[in-house]
């Protein structure tokens, strides 16, 4: 820090000139469609989200930023150098002045979201258009200081993803030893048990929106799919809704502990099938229409069953079910037509004593590897924004 302090006293001691994006780069859409996406393509194929597809055409080859014009607006940012596609709805921004490309990235990535929403006026932003990407203003240091900020948040970024690429390898460490001991030989002394032998599955309430409480905390907690975290299967509890305490909620649709919460239906099946376990009472949760609840009612051990809907067992059974039906939907007929090994209640306590150990090395975000990545993004996010600071110049 105190070197960059050092090169803008020394380099531009009167202030920064402020540009607007219109005044030094292009900005304009691609011409392509998500269904021109092939798995495998020969180019990075960029989207509406941080999923980046393949393709095997390409429309530019350059140096660039890439935003989606709808959803993820503010959140979503590409940094892309040589041959790529783009979305029709998606934003390329080429800087054709002296600006390090990957200094803007970061500058964008810090700044875009809370100038949309200023200009918006407090309105809900959907989409953005090229003249609101156009009046953004960026900071022009001297290239000098612009390539050392970008080594400096460079090396913090890579330093996080060494360190998410290791948490990874750990998930996937827990989920073979997880499989392995849920592979049992089948048709030998561990029989196969279905699923609606040993569980009930309930699905949750419906309501209309007029039923939702505006203001204030009282009435039903709604969990829905956002509210299971797709890489933990553990609840969040971002954006719950609220709604009339009215609303019929019968005995199977108030949440408590040891209950499995699923998502049972979504227009996406990356969503379907995800679970999470209920650690602890939740008075006056309940769940909606796309979710269901899963408890045991003889010969298993809740925490079993839930790592079982978590394995590749599970997963394998869903891709044949859903993609034999042309809706995401884990109605009680699919789930009644899954089975699964159920060896003794001695031997799923084993099972789950050590997978929850592999799960806490894995996911405690208390402790270990996802506590250290988040402290490296939190010193991540104040340096940057200390280093894309600037006195404005007269």
């Amino acid at each position: 820090m105190s070197e960059i302090s050092d090169m803008i006293q020394r380099l531009c001691p009167d202030g920064v000139e402020y540009r607007k994006i219109k005044d030094i780069a292009e900005v304009g859409t691609g011409s392509s469609d998500r269904k021109d996406a092939i798995d495998n393509g020969s180019y990075p194929f960029y989207v509406r989200s941080k999923e980046v597809l393949r393709k095997n055409s390409f429309e530019f080859d350059e140096e660039a930023i890439i935003i989606p014009g709808e959803g993820g607006i503010g959140d979503i940012f590409h940094y892309v150098k040589g041959k790529y596609a783009l979305h029709q709805r998606a934003y390329r921004i080429h800087f054709t002045t002296s600006i390090v490309t990957k200094y803007a990235y970061y500058y964008f990535s810090n700044s875009f979201k809370a100038f949309i929403f200023q200009k918006a006026v407090n309105a809900t932003v959907t989409s953005i258009r090229k003249p609101m990407i156009e009046d953004f203003e960026i900071p022009v240091p001297p290239l000098e200081v612009q390539r050392k900020i970008v080594e400096i948040l460079d090396n913090f970024s890579e330093l996080t993803a060494e360190l998410t690429a290791e948490l990874e390898a750990r998930k996937k460490q827990y989920e073979y030893y997880r499989d392995n001991l849920l592979n049992f030989n089948r048709g030998g002394q561990v029989g196969d048990a279905y699923f609606n032998d040993i569980c009930s599955y309930t699905r949750g309430v419906t309501y209309n929106k007029s039923k939702e409480v505006l203001t204030g905390n009282d009435g039903w907690k709604v969990l829905r799919a956002n509210n299971i975290s797709l890489s933990t299967n553990t609840l969040n509890f971002d954006d719950i809704k609220i709604i009339d305490w009215g609303v019929k909620v019968n005995e199977h649709q108030s949440l408590k502990k040891g209950d499995i919460i699923i998502c049972a239906g979504s227009g996406s099946k990356e969503h379907v099938g995800k679970v999470a376990y209920i650690n602890d009472d939740m008075d006056g949760f309940t769940f909606g229409g796309f979710m269901a609840v899963i408890r045991v009612k003889q010969n298993a051990i809740s925490k079993y069953v839930f790592q079982v809907l978590k394995s590749s067992l599970f997963k394998d059974y869903l891709a044949y079910a859903i993609d034999s039906s042309t809706i995401n939907n884990l109605s009680s007929s699919v789930m009644n037509g899954f089975s699964f090994p159920l060896p003794s209640l001695a031997e799923q306590n084993r099972i789950v004593s050590i997978l929850e150990e592999f799960d806490t090395l894995a996911n405690d975000l208390t402790s270990g590897l996802p506590a250290e990545i988040k402290a490296r993004q939190q010193q991540y996010e104040y340096y940057r924004d200390q280093l894309l600071t600037f006195k404005r110049a007269n």
